[in-house]
């Protein structure tokens, strides 16, 4: 239930433990059986109803045991140190699913299968996040170590492009495809390499992703 209207717009790195492209994005069984994963977010330009987000960066480090809607997953919210107790509580509440209508965004179906999150994490936000280059650094001191690349080709090793298209999308319309690494420590440590990642702008509201 929306109470307090919000958006979001800046770029997304997502980095899980499936295979390239990730057939979850096709309504497929995950690559390995679970579902493990880092999201990074910064945003350029957004607000919780009067509360103005814009520069902000947060993620989370989430662990699932098996495909994301079965649920039973775990979840360690992250958010930029900078942030004010306001701009913390509207980021959190936008993360955990709060002022956005059912099934309508990735924040909201995700927390869903999600049966216990973990204390947030107030820290440093490293993230660079260049979608046309298919190029991420995400690092936040004691939580999380992780890049993105672009795929290789395997004879020629030139870079390779692949875009995924979801016009019906819940996270994004367009994001392009490549691979990551990832390290995370505390309350869930995962260690990903080589596996998929997508790179996407973002602009996202309550409603649902705006184009």
């Amino acid at each position: 239930m929306i109470t307090t209207a919000w958006m979001l717009e800046g770029r997304n790195f997502s980095h899980c433990s499936c295979a390239y492209g990730c057939p979850c994005q096709f309504n497929a069984l995950p690559t390995r059986g679970h579902c493990h994963a880092v999201v990074g977010i910064a945003v350029d330009r957004g607000n919780h109803g009067d509360t103005r987000l814009d520069g902000l960066k947060f993620g989370g480090v989430f662990r699932w045991p098996g495909p994301i809607h079965e649920g039973h997953g775990e979840a360690v919210p992250v958010v930029d140190k900078r942030a004010t107790p306001a701009q913390r509580d509207a980021i959190l509440r936008i993360m955990s699913g709060q002022d956005t209508e059912p099934g309508a965004t990735f924040f909201q179906v995700y927390l869903s299968m999600v049966e216990k999150v973990y204390d947030p994490v107030f820290e440093n936000i490293e993230l660079e996040i260049d979608v046309t280059a298919r190029k991420a650094r995400f690092v936040v001191p004691g939580v999380i170590e992780a890049r993105g690349e672009p795929i290789l080709n395997p004879v020629t090793k030139q870079e390779h492009r692949a875009r995924i298209d979801m016009p019906n999308g819940f996270e994004y319309r367009i994001a392009e495809a490549g691979r990551g690494w990832a390290k995370t420590s505390g309350a869930i440590k995962l260690n990903l390499a080589d596996s998929h990642a997508h790179f996407a702008k973002l602009h996202i509201a309550g409603t649902g992703v705006i184009n």
